[in-house]
Order: structure tokens, then C-alpha cells, then sequence
């Protein structure tokens, strides 16, 4: 797995609720495209299995038809196994507009279901892209692929040299850290932000498709999520929390509060603890640029989310005000926080789920439902999770600073020292 580093807690997360353990989890140290990353990925798997295949697969995407991605995955096997870089093509259902294309052209030697490509397109327009669903021979650009990584390095030290220095180097400059491994930062940051289409892709003879039908969808929109949604009589699709009232052909989610909707048609409506999204369904791609719009602003909201991901679970930001900060604090059992104090807050927590031992000052104590404990500024402190199921806490900061810049850890059992 690759990502970047301040979501790593988040995919260690989602690798112990599916009971799996990855091989290893690569933290970015800056974002450089999908080129680099793979790039880190092939030296990093290059160092203990030189000819080993990998395939790359983004971490957004949905794939329906199982049985049918591990065929195409054994046709383009064969392809790589022979030194190809093979994508996989997906055979289109409509003139989408949101995605680029790949343009099949002879079949490649020995494999009738792998072919060459004659060229990558860009997201066309909808007249463009009808066009290519008429002339056949086009196919969706999944950005999935399959290759050896030696024979991906190999290519990407002929066509994207300073790609390939610069993400050797990060990986030799790795370190390990609480389980992750993090990339040198220098270098990687020095690779161009470039993705692999046209950092390779484009550019090799090897390069090959697999023209797929896997139910496959990219999930970049919300009337993507639209598409793939149980949806009521009049094809609306209704997440959480949602009323529903006169409406149609709609897709309505609330994270949270109850979300009413009445009379509406052809909109996305989502609710988050961050913002509230209203889009008519056929321009939700054109968000980002309220989020460029947002950015200008430096408006948090576009790089921190209120549910906060740590080694030993979570933390969410309920409400804020000047002197004071309530935060729910959710953690994992058998994990524990740092022992720790602060310099500018003290804090109040109350147990509303699990038992919890904390340590304040020279006291350890065990706490259960509905009982609380003072956390006096200066105080060293430790909060614990003894039982069996996430133990839950209100937290109730009040102090002149209320941030993570307070903390300072005395004991920690993920080396943040």
C-alpha cells in the first residue's frame, strides 16, 4: 500500500478492521502523481522479489464482477510474463465524459485477448466521445495495470529518468516508523508530478491493454456512487439518515443529521460533519472547483476532516469555541495513548463506553460508564483501553491553547517521541 503520510493511521485502520496484514505501507512524503508512487512501490518490492508482478490498483475504485477481473488479470499475466506493461481497458457503456480513453489496435502475438495500443486519449468532450463508442475500438482508461516491476523500472529509467533517480534514492533513504515506512523526503519530493501514462505509457513500445468487463467504475463523482447505490421506485439513492419527499432520480446522504428533501430531481445532495454538498446530478464533477475556490481561501475544511485517525484509534472535533474544545475520543481495545501532559490545558473526560485505566499524576485508576476524572493542567496522564469492545470518551479541553501543538509525550508505544 501506498499513501500518503497523513492517512496512514486511517489505512492501518481499514487494514485491521479486515483482519489483514499488509506487507508493508509506504508513506509520500509529498504528492508526485501516480509515476512516482509506483515507482516506490517497484523498488521496494524489486529489493526482496526481483521479477516478482505487481499489480497496481487504485484504492477508489469498485469492481463488480470478480470472477471476471481475475480473467482479465490472467490474460494480461501472460502479457507481462513476456516483458508487456499491460492496462486494463474497459469496454464502454455510454459517452462518458469523465474518463480518458485507450485505442486498441492489433492483437498482441500469442494473446487474441490482449492487444496493443495505438494511443492514449484524453477526457473528450460528448460529441468526441460518441464518436468512439461508434467506431468501436476505444476503451475507458481504468488506470489499473499489471507488469513485472523490473520490466516497469526498466522503462521508466529510459523515458522518466529523474522519476527513476529520485524514487531510488527515496527508497533507499527509507525508515521505518511504528510499522510504516517512510519514504526519504527530499527525494521523493524532487521527483516531477507526473503520472504513469505519461511518464511511461505513453511513451514505450511494451505498452499492451486488456479490453475488461468487470463492472468496474472509478467512483470519481457522486453520480458515479449514483450509479452503483440501491435506488427506491424513483431512482433515487438515500444514505443515512435521509426523508424523501416528491423526489426523483436523486442520490441524498447525511454522515449525521437528518437530511429532508422535497420535490427535488436530477441533484446530489450530501450531508458531511464538514459541509453540505448541492449539485444538479450531471455537474457534481464540477465540485472541484469549489474546492479550488476553497483552497484560495485556506479554508480547512479542504485538508482536515473532524474524524482524526491515531495508532490506537480515533478522535473527533465536536464542537469549538474560544477557550474550550469538546472532542469524542474512541479508542481500540488493547490500545493506549501516549503518557503524556500539556502546557496550556487541562482537561475533563467522562466515559460514555467501555473501560477505560488511566493514569493521572501518581494515581491509576479503572472507569466505567457514566464516571469522570479532572486532567489538571501539567498533569502527566494516560488513557488506556482494557476491555473488549472501542471504549468511548467525551473529552472537554479548556486552556489557551487547544491543539495537538500541547502535547508533550513521555511515553509512547509508536516511536512519536
Amino acid at each position: 500500500m501506498v499513501c500518503n503520510d497523513d492517512h496512514r493511521f486511517l489505512v492501518a485502520e481499514e487494514f485491521r478492521a479486515a483482519n489483514s496484514d499488509p506487507h508493508a505501507i509506504l508513506l509520500e512524503p509529498a504528492s508526485r502523481n501516480t509515476a512516482p508512487a509506483i515507482a516506490a512501490a517497484a523498488f521496494f518490492i524489486s529489493q526482496t522479489l526481483s521479477d516478482a508482478l505487481m499489480a497496481v490498483l487504485p484504492s477508489d475504485h469498485v469492481i463488480g464482477d470478480i470472477p471476471a477481473f481475475y480473467t482479465a488479470v490472467d490474460r494480461a499475466k501472460g502479457a507481462a510474463l513476456e516483458g508487456h506493461l499491460g492496462t486494463f481497458g474497459i469496454t464502454p457503456t455510454r459517452a462518458e465524459t469523465g474518463y480518458g480513453y485507450i485505442k486498441a489496435s492489433a492483437a498482441l502475438v500469442g494473446h487474441d485477448a490482449v492487444h496493443r495500443i495505438a494511443k492514449f486519449v484524453e477526457k473528450p468532450d460528448l460529441e468526441t466521445a460518441r464518436s468512439y463508442i461508434q467506431a468501436g475500438g476505444y476503451f475507458w482508461n481504468s488506470g489499473m495495470f499489471l507488469f513485472r516491476a523490473s520490466d516497469f523500472l526498466h522503462e521508466l529509467q529510459i523515458h522518466a529518468p529523474d522519476v527513476f533517480d529520485q524514487c531510488a534514492q527515496a527508497v533507499d533513504e527509507a525508515e521505518s516508523d511504528a510499522g510504516f515506512v517512510k519514504l526519504g523526503h527530499a527525494a521523493f519530493s524532487r521527483a516531477p508530478a507526473i503520472s504513469i501514462d505519461y511518464a511511461v505509457m505513453e511513451k514505450t513500445d511494451q505498452s499492451v491493454v486488456v479490453p475488461s468487463q468487470f463492472g468496474w467504475s472509478d467512483v470519481g463523482s457522486w453520480s458515479s456512487l449514483h450509479e452503483l447505490a440501491d435506488r427506491d421506485e424513483n431512482g433515487n439513492a438515500a444514505i443515512g439518515d435521509v426523508l424523501l419527499e416528491g423526489a426523483k432520480n436523486s442520490y441524498v446522504r447525511s454522515d449525521g443529521q437528518l437530511v429532508a428533501v422535497v420535490g427535488i430531481e436530477d441533484l446530489v445532495v450530501v450531508a458531511t460533519d464538514d459541509a453540505v454538498l448541492v449539485a444538479p446530478l450531471n455537474r457534481d464533477q464540477e465540485v472541484r472547483a469549489a474546492v479550488e475556490i476553497l483552497k484560495q481561501q485556506d479554508r480547512q475544511e479542504v485538508v482536515a476532516h473532524r474524524r482524526v485517525f491515531r495508532p490506537w484509534g480515533s478522535y473527533k472535533n465536536l464542537q469549538v469555541s474560544e477557550n474550550y474544545l469538546l472532542k469524542e475520543i474512541v479508542v481500540d481495545p488493547g490500545a493506549k495513548l501516549s503518557l503524556q501532559y500539556h502546557n496550556h490545558r487541562s482537561e475533563h473526560w467522562v466515559i460514555v463506553q467501555g473501560r477505560a485505566r488511566v493514569t493521572n499524576g501518581d494515581d491509576l485508576l479503572e472507569l466505567t460508564l457514566d464516571q469522570s476524572i479532572y486532567i489538571e493542567l501539567g498533569s502527566r496522564h494516560r488513557l488506556e483501553n482494557i476491555g473488549t469492545e472501542p471504549l468511548k470518551v467525551l473529552e472537554v479541553q479548556i486552556g489557551a491553547l487547544l491543539s495537538e501543538d500541547d502535547i508533550v509525550r513521555i511515553e509512547d508505544d509508536f516511536g512519536r517521541i
